[in-house]
């Protein structure tokens, strides 16, 4: 069993549904994922997300994964998780997930440690919660990662105030620039 922390996976066939339509309206994402799959530009990385768990990035996740990542997700804002996708990239897709719609900081932060834990290579981020994480009490994974990426405007300012101070210890491409 993939290893995962969501509410429940006796939800995931309404998950699917979602994730499943999501897809039809993404024409751009599945032409990418039908060149992942023959090419496979990402065999043998692991890729840790800090995203939305929503039906949108289960379609980001399943692209990743064509390619030959192995994508390991936790949740960037609790309140915004579809536990039903959570449940469904576990049990239909294969892909870790670590998200409970409402969770507390406790469990929030458990679940971007557990991600960590995979030792990832590249790191997609929806705040810098994840790279902040490294950057102070997971150090010792930094020497694994290759680059990443932020998409949200307050983690780009967190990580242009650790870049200015010399601090930022692997780059990171800011998706909206």
């Amino acid at each position: 069993m993939i290893k995962h922390d969501v509410k429940n996976l006796k939800l995931a066939a309404a998950g699917k549904k979602k994730i499943l339509w999501a897809a039809k309206q993404m024409d751009v994402l599945n032409e990418i994922k039908k060149d992942f799959k023959k090419k496979k530009p990402f065999k043998g990385v692991r890729i840790a997300g800090c995203l939305h768990v929503t039906s949108e990035t289960a379609n980001l996740a399943r692209t990743l994964k064509e390619g030959g990542a192995t994508f390991y997700l936790c949740a960037s804002n609790p309140l915004s998780t579809q536990d039903e996708v959570a449940a469904s990239l576990v049990k239909d897709f294969g892909i870790s997930v670590f998200a409970i719609n409402g969770e507390n900081k406790t469990t929030y932060y458990k679940h971007l440690n557990q991600v960590l834990d995979f030792k990832p290579h590249i790191t997609v981020d929806d705040g810098a919660d994840l790279v902040s994480l490294l950057h102070t009490k997971r150090k010792n994974l930094i020497k694994n990662i290759w680059g990443g990426c932020e998409e949200t405007t307050t983690g780009v300012i967190r990580l242009r105030a650790l870049a200015d101070e010399g601090k930022l210890l692997y780059p990171v491409v800011a998706v909206n620039d």
